[in-house]
């Protein structure tokens, strides 16, 4: 366990280095035009067709009357806003997820190689089409979880399990296959994903959970519409340093699982000088047990 709380502590400090804020701000110029250009054009269409929606339901026509009856009317404005936002909130994270895994792990990447591991040899085993393969490959099996779970969001202890398992999948798979593609090899891809499943896994569902908070203030901003304009980017932003904060994570961590693995396998092989030695010396312990006993030690006739 201390690995894993090693590189959690040294992940929470790169995260005040100049270079990962100053960086920070990239995928949030690009979330900006992939999130505020679509909602600019289409926040209204579907806003109506939510409202259009909730009035066939009878069941919600009950739920506005009793709350209307306790004086809370007010809160029947609200739910569609609500609802279309919890269907964009995981599109939002996936796509800063992915911003964030294009932009800026290579960065990330170079600081903490560059300060903790100068020496580690890079043997490029992955590929920007790889990359660029297995992304898409885990973004789409991580949507089409996210769908085939949404009927169980609606058990209590369900909803807060599901949604970050699903994004801790999602931050495992795409942030080890980046972090290792430069440094590891294919073999040690493999080798360390299997090893380390687990707390790789523990790493990117406590990401999943800390990305709950961002949503709190993407949802004040949706309630506030005063200070949507500026509460947006903000959860946007914040979005970016959690997931930056678990490529950290990740790099730390993987980064010294390689080094380790390959102390292991070097203490695993023989020494090249020393081998042909040992080698030597077992052949002439064998020709001794081999070779017959000189004549003084014969049996007299």
């Amino acid at each position: 366990m201390w690995p894993l709380f090693d590189a959690l502590w040294r992940a929470a400090a790169y995260c005040l280095h100049r270079r990962v804020i100053l960086w920070s701000f990239a995928p949030l110029v690009l979330m900006l035009a992939l999130t505020l250009i679509p909602a600019y054009f289409f926040w209204e269409p579907a806003m109506d067709a939510m409202r259009a929606l909730l009035e066939e339901w009878e069941l919600l026509t009950v739920l506005n009357d009793w709350l209307a009856g306790v004086g809370l009317s007010g809160l029947k404005m609200f739910l569609a806003p609500f609802l279309v936002l919890c269907l964009a909130t995981p599109l939002v994270v996936v796509l800063c997820l992915l911003s964030v895994a294009v932009i800026m792990t290579q960065v990330i990447l170079r600081l903490v190689a560059e300060r903790r591991f100068p020496t580690l040899e890079r043997r490029h085993g992955g590929s920007f089409m790889g990359s660029l393969g297995w992304g898409l490959l885990s973004t789409l099996m991580a949507l089409a979880l996210f769908v085939v779970s949404v009927p169980l969001w609606f058990v209590p202890p369900l909803v807060l399990v599901l949604p970050p398992l699903i994004w801790g999948w999602l931050a495992y798979r795409l942030m080890s296959y980046d972090v290792l593609a430069e440094h590891a090899s294919a073999d040690e891809r493999r080798e360390l994903m299997r090893r380390h499943r687990v707390a790789l896994l523990g790493i990117g569902v406590t990401t999943g959970y800390l990305s709950a908070a961002p949503s709190l203030v993407w949802a004040s901003g949706m309630v506030f519409v005063v200070l949507a304009p500026w509460l947006i980017p903000v959860a946007i932003w914040i979005y970016t340093l959690v997931f930056a904060f678990s490529a950290l994570w990740f790099a730390h961590y993987l980064l010294g699982a390689l080094a380790a693995l390959r102390l292991q396998r070097q203490s695993e092989i023989p020494d090249p000088i020393a081998a042909p030695s040992q080698a030597l010396l077992q052949a002439d312990t064998a020709d001794a047990a081999l070779s017959p006993e000189p004549l003084s030690r014969l049996p007299p006739l």
